[in-house]
């Protein structure tokens, strides 16, 4: 299904994603610089921040004093925060500038306990919890289908499987689901299956990508995603990030400037200030030291 160019792509820009992983401690004050410098390009959503252990993700030790120094005030962008647990979720929803929750809800068992240290069941009972909150505090879950087109573990993956979690999230009420690719194994074509099966099954949920890819083969998946309906696509600019518990050779992000860049050339998009982005192109490299 070709989108047509009546059809807003949502872009969401992570830079949570691509500072988690990064060695050295990126200090709080360049951090804020950075976001508040993002909050003027015009991405729909910025994915800024996680409020999980601090001992996991040390990088993320200072999201709430972060989230306390971003200007919203001349900006359309909404804040999105990751939680693993109820705890976290709770820390998050007391942000006013919060609108998004997103948690990540592995389908591959193995990265599911790797990841929050709980199993599939254990954690879907976090997110009927982490749901309620959100509903009592208009806040919106977004739930991460980490490991959405396949799992380097050897733990079963199929159509059945990805239709069977997909439904009990969107019978929670959930409205965007969005699949991950969490190591970059993702062919074309498992991006396509993946989508043509779930976005007619499930019309009443948005469903995103959250694809990670390298300089030589992002546009062949993005091209699949777009293609088959999704209309929610997640990058970083550089391509910087990948979950830091995943594996040990992380695949970075799709480079946010590439997906603009294609977008831009299917009209899809026309909401992005050109001169603000590259002003934060040229901060990447102050920051991310």
């Amino acid at each position: 299904m070709q989108l047509s160019n009546t059809n807003k792509i949502i872009l969401v820009e992570c830079p949570r994603d691509a500072m988690q992983g990064w060695k050295n401690f990126i200090p709080t004050e360049k951090k804020i610089t950075y976001l508040n410098a993002l909050l003027k390009v015009g991405f729909d959503v910025l994915d800024c921040g996680s409020f999980v252990s601090a001992k996991a993700i040390p990088q993320m030790a200072d999201t709430a004093e972060v989230i306390n120094a971003l200007d919203l005030s001349n900006s359309s962008t909404k804040l999105l925060v990751i939680v693993a647990n109820q705890r976290g979720a709770e820390e998050a929803v007391a942000f006013e500038k919060i609108s998004y929750l997103g948690f990540p809800f592995s389908i591959s068992p193995s990265f599911q306990l790797r990841n929050t240290n709980s199993t599939l069941e254990e954690s879907f009972e976090r997110v009927k919890a982490i749901q309620s909150l959100c509903v009592a505090h208009q806040k919106e879950l977004v739930i991460y289908l980490s490991m959405g087109f396949g799992n380097p573990y050897g733990d079963l993956y199929n159509q059945a499987i990805l239709l069977k979690w997909a439904g009990e999230m969107a019978a929670l009420g959930i409205k965007t689901i969005s699949l991950a690719d969490t190591v970059g194994l993702a062919s074309p074509d498992q991006i396509t299956d993946a989508l043509t099966i779930l976005i007619p099954q499930y019309p009443q949920v948005q469903f995103g990508v959250h694809l990670h890819a390298s300089a030589a083969n992002w546009e062949p998946k993005l091209a699949a995603a777009i293609n088959a309906g999704c209309n929610r696509i997640d990058g970083a600019l550089k391509g910087i990030g990948g979950c830091p518990m995943a594996q040990d050779d992380l695949v970075g992000n799709m480079d946010t400037e590439n997906i603009i860049q294609y977008l831009k050339q299917q009209q899809l998009l026309n909401h992005i200030n050109t001169i603000q982005l590259q002003e934060c192109s040229n901060m990447v490299s102050t920051v991310f030291q």
